[in-house]
C-alpha cells in the first residue's frame, strides 16, 4: 500500500460521492487530509474516518479564487474532485484553472484533477465543453498535473444507477432514450484507488481514462438493472428523433426526465478510448456491476433481501 504518511493532501469536494471514498484511502495511507467544501459542515461525516487531528475541514469554492488559495495553502498535494451539472463552466472549467493556478502558487508537489470521458472544448454539451476548457486550464497552470477521465461512476451513493433502479422499480413502462449509447461503467472504490495512485510521479503530467470491465448500452444496462431487482417492466426504446423533441421541448423544465445537453451527451459513447491508459497503469483490476451491486440493489426489490430475483 502507497504510504503518505504525515502528507497534508487537499481534496476540493472531498465529502461527495467519489470524494468520501478518495478522503477514506488517504486517511487509511497515513495522510493529513484537508477536505475543501463549500459547505464543510456537510463534510463532517468523514471525520471518524481518521485519527485525532487527521482531517481538516476549510471552505472553498472554485469559484472563489480566494477560498481556493487559502484552502490548498501548505499542501504537498491537491485533488481536484468538484463538477457540476449547472454552472458547469464556472465550476468545472474556470474553477479547475483556479485550484490548478492555487496549487502551482502553494508549492504543491502534484495535482490531480478528475476531468470525464468525452471531455471536448469543441464538444456540442456543455458539459463536455466545460470538462475539455477545464482540461485545459489545468495544463496551463499546472503542466504536470494527473487527469483522470472516468466513464460513468457506479457505487452505494450514485446518482445514476440508483435513479434508473428507481424508475424501474415504480414504473410498469420504462421509456429508453439514446439505447444503443456504449457505458463502461467504473466502481467508485477502483476511482477512488487510481485517484491516489495517481499522486505518484509516474502519474506528473499524464491523462487517463477509466472503465470498468462491461461495456454495456443504455437498453442493456437498464434490462440488467431490471433483472439484478427482480423487476420486469416494459422497456420502451424511444427512437432518436421522439427523445430529441422532448429534451428540446421540455429539457428545461424542473423535474424532466433529461435536459437538451443531456441528450447531446447521449449521442456519444461513454467508453475508454483504444490504446488509452488506464486503470491497468495503476495496477488496478476493475470491478464489475454484479460483483458489489448486489449489496445495494436489493433495497429495489420487492422484499427487499428476502427476495427472489430467479
Amino acid at each position: 500500500m502507497q504510504k503518505l504518511d504525515g502528507q497534508l493532501i487537499t481534496v476540493i469536494g472531498g465529502g461527495g460521492f467519489l470524494g468520501r471514498y478518495v478522503v477514506q484511502r488517504l486517511l487509511a495511507r497515513g495522510a493529513r487530509v484537508r477536505v475543501g467544501e463549500r459547505e464543510p459542515r456537510k463534510a463532517v461525516f468523514l471525520k471518524p474516518l481518521g485519527g485525532l487531528g487527521q482531517t481538516q475541514f476549510v471552505v472553498a469554492d472554485v469559484r472563489d479564487p480566494a477560498s481556493v488559495a487559502r484552502a490548498v495553502a501548505g499542501s504537498d498535494a491537491v485533488i481536484n474532485l468538484a463538477g457540476a451539472f449547472d454552472d458547469m463552466q464556472a465550476v468545472q472549467a474556470d474553477g479547475a484553472g483556479h485550484v490548478a493556478a492555487a496549487a502551482k502558487s502553494a508549492g504543491a508537489r502534484t495535482l490531480v484533477h478528475i476531468s470525464a470521458i468525452g471531455a471536448d472544448s469543441d464538444g456540442a454539451p456543455a458539459y463536455a465543453r466545460s470538462k475539455g476548457d477545464g482540461e485545459a486550464a489545468v495544463r496551463r497552470a499546472f503542466p504536470h498535473a494527473a487527469i483522470l477521465r472516468p466513464s460513468i461512476i457506479f457505487g452505494r451513493e450514485d446518482h445514476f444507477i440508483n435513479r434508473f433502479a428507481a424508475i424501474i422499480r415504480l414504473a410498469p413502462v420504462v421509456p429508453v432514450i439514446a439505447a444503443g449509447t456504449k457505458f463502461q461503467p467504473a466502481y467508485v472504490g477502483d476511482v477512488a484507488e487510481a485517484v491516489v495512485a495517481a499522486l505518484g510521479d509516474d502519474a506528473a503530467g499524464k491523462l487517463f481514462e477509466l472503465g470498468g470491465p462491461q461495456v454495456l448500452t443504455m437498453a442493456e444496462l437498464q434490462r440488467w438493472i431490471a433483472e439484478a431487482t427482480g423487476r420486469k417492466p416494459l422497456f420502451v426504446e424511444l427512437p432518436d428523433a421522439v427523445s430529441a423533441v422532448l429534451a428540446t421541448a421540455f429539457g428545461w423544465a424542473p423535474g424532466a426526465p433529461i435536459t437538451k445537453d443531456q441528450w447531446l451527451m447521449l449521442q456519444r459513447d461513454n467508453v475508454v478510448a483504444g490504446g488509452a491508459a488506464g486503470f491497468d497503469q495503476f495496477g488496478i483490476t476493475p470491478t464489475s456491476l454484479g460483483a458489489v451491486a448486489e449489496g445495494w440493489l436489493v433495497q429495489y426489490r420487492r422484499n427487499g433481501r428476502f427476495a427472489q430475483t430467479a
